[in-house]
């Protein structure tokens, strides 16, 4: 064996007596808040890509979408025929073409109802809150209502909320944060969204 494949070898030992270890010590067994936040692009569709994990292995989810619902949705077209999935959307779109504050408050109150009901439910094993960061931070909902929520659901229940600003008290309960970074974007090079990739 060279000395490279010898000093390969030691490092791979190390890394794996430090991944066993920490293996060993997550004894925990429970539902977890996740925070996908940040500028870059991605945190719905990772919140997808954990959507269809969950539906893999049988496990009923709850979306609410309450930014991009009324756009198309490629992953939403393709798992909608899962009776396991409950998508409910929130029917104004973009509360910058509505441009009124109380049509979107009352939608957003609105789907926030199925939202309350996901949360409640001790069979919904994960409930997406796509782009909920919005409805605090333009004041449709309270931090104290979704909190409350959050802290009485199911034991075994996920949560994952995406959206840029995630409001500090969000972060704080949050189990796993990851903050997309943006580096560049197609979009502000002027280049179009692309269905299949982007939606």
């Amino acid at each position: 064996m060279s000395d490279r494949d010898t000093r390969h070898k030691a490092s791979m030992q190390k890394l794996k007596a430090r991944v066993d270890e920490k293996v060993a010590s997550a004894s925990e067994q429970r539902g977890l808040i996740i925070v996908n936040t940040g500028n870059g692009k991605g945190k719905t569709t990772a919140a997808w890509g954990t959507v269809t994990r969950a539906l893999g292995y049988g496990y009923k989810v709850g979306v609410v979408q309450f930014i991009k619902g009324l756009w198309e949705c490629g992953e939403r077209n393709r798992l909608e025929g899962d009776t396991n999935l409950e998508v409910a959307i929130m029917a104004t779109g973009f509360t910058w073409d509505t441009q009124n504050r109380q049509a979107d408050t009352e939608a957003c109150q609105a789907v926030w109802k199925d939202a309350e009901r996901m949360l409640a439910d001790p069979e919904t094993y994960l409930v997406v809150l796509d782009e909920i960061t919005y409805m605090l931070k333009f004041g449709y909902l309270e931090i104290e209502t979704v909190k409350h929520a959050l802290e009485n659901r199911p034991p075994e229940q996920t949560v994952i909320i995406t959206g840029r600003n995630a409001h500090r008290e969000l972060i704080a309960m949050a189990d796993t944060v990851t903050e997309m970074q943006e580096v560049r974007h197609a979009f502000n090079n002027g280049l179009q969204a692309r269905r299949g990739i982007d939606f």
